[in-house]
């Protein structure tokens, strides 16, 4: 089996596992709930989103394969069961990374200090890595995927601050 057959469900299934997580985990901290709130809400979304980004990617390419769009490769029924297994697992793996923090502190703010620090290293490696397929600068490559993963959880933070503004 080729490992670089798989280097976009691999890349997409751990960034956006590590991005949702954080914003997720982000917007609740902004929101002043507590941490109880953000374990709950960062593992319902962590095995949610993450299922579900796994089926709609063998959704999506078994929908190109019917609509003869695809490869022979791609259409495989076998390729279309390890690339959705590889988003999910991907996702899961990265997206535990912003939620560790919580499991040992009780203090949001401390907590989400360290997971942010994790998460910056976390899409930060994960965009490098991805240097290595893509020919890329590794800093090139890795500094791409932190910048879209950090506007994700600002934009995340703000809404947490801004809906609680409202409510509280």
């Amino acid at each position: 089996m080729q490992f670089k057959r798989y280097i976009k469900d691999i890349v997409y299934g751990a960034n956006d596992g590590m991005v949702t997580t954080f914003a997720v985990i982000a917007g609740v901290v902004g929101a002043s709930l507590p941490s109880t709130v953000i374990l709950i809400v960062g593992f319902a979304n962590l095995l949610a989103d993450g299922f579900s980004m796994a089926v709609s990617d063998y959704l999506g390419t078994k929908s190109e394969c019917e609509a003869k769009e695809g490869n022979v490769i791609e259409c495989d029924p076998a390729h279309l069961w390890r690339s959705a297994s590889y988003t999910f697992f991907s996702f899961v793996i990265a997206g535990l990374v912003p939620l560790i923090p919580f499991l040992f502190t009780l203090e949001s703010n401390t907590a989400l200090i360290v997971a942010a620090i994790a998460t910056g290293v976390g899409l930060f490696i994960i965009g490098a890595l991805r240097s290595h397929y893509t020919k890329k600068h590794f800093v090139t490559s890795g500094l791409e995927v932190l910048i879209v993963g950090g506007a994700a959880a600002v934009i995340a933070y703000l809404v947490g601050l801004f809906i609680k503004s409202l409510v509280g």
